[in-house]
């Protein structure tokens, strides 16, 4: 998402902790997951689950497209048709050369966009971006607001796989096994990183306690795949 850069931050000092075990084949689920409760939000065959940001049904410039769920023209962000308060959610993305995504959670439709109320993921190819060369906006990051450490995005073309935990206020963000930053919202450190910038416009943004899960259209082709989400009690 292209906005002004907030002041860089000293990126955490986290462990490389490797990801559990991926589906077998796309779009399904492993014993594993099963057995853990994790449930498919996406079925690799049609939009079923998805539909535009304040609109009724799934915008055409979403398609499926080799059984994944694909930006292929301007069409707006895209919201799941169910609403998580605490969850573990899984899910690949590949996107293409140069390009910029997101994925927002616990996101209210009360405003225009999707970003001024769901915390964001920045999904994006570092290497061809000028948004790679910042860690508060590279892909992993808490965009704008808390860094990612550098070097675990695949490059354009490769499928990424993502982890992003939220309970209750603890937030986690893992990128092809490693936990790249992670957050306590509403935190006083949270609440002086959004004063600091952009997002101050939106007094709510970060506090909703559920809401939708959100896939940005950032004029880009972008496609995301093996969407899985488990509640967390």
């Amino acid at each position: 998402m292209h906005r002004p850069a907030l002041c860089a931050v000293a990126a955490l000092a986290l462990g490389a902790v490797p990801l559990v075990a991926q589906s077998p084949a796309p779009n399904t689920l492993t014993k594993d997951e099963q057995a853990q409760g994790f449930r498919l939000l996406f079925d690799g065959g049609s939009g079923k689950g998805w539909r535009g940001y304040r609109q009724p049904t799934l915008p055409a410039g979403w398609q499926v497209v080799d059984a994944a769920l694909t930006r292929v023209a301007a069409a707006g962000d895209i919201v799941s048709v169910g609403e998580f308060a605490n969850f573990e959610l899984r899910l690949q993305w590949r996107i293409e050369r140069g390009g910029n995504s997101g994925i927002m959670y616990r996101v209210s439709e009360d405003l225009e966009h999707s970003y001024e109320s769901g915390p964001e993921m920045q999904v994006l190819d570092d290497a061809n971006s000028k948004e790679g060369t910042n860690p508060l906006t590279s892909a992993g990051a808490n965009y704008g607001l808390y860094p990612a450490i550098p070097g675990h995005v695949r490059p354009a073309g490769e499928w990424n796989d993502v982890r992003i935990v939220v309970n209750g206020a603890h937030v986690e963000h893992w990128l092809n096994g490693t936990k790249v930053t992670e957050y306590e919202l509403w935190s006083q450190d949270w609440k002086d990183r959004v004063a600091a910038g952009k997002f101050r416009k939106w007094p709510t943004f970060g506090f909703n306690k559920s809401g939708h899960i959100a896939l940005q259209d950032h004029d880009n082709r972008v496609s995301y795949r093996s969407i899985r989400i488990k509640a967390l009690p």
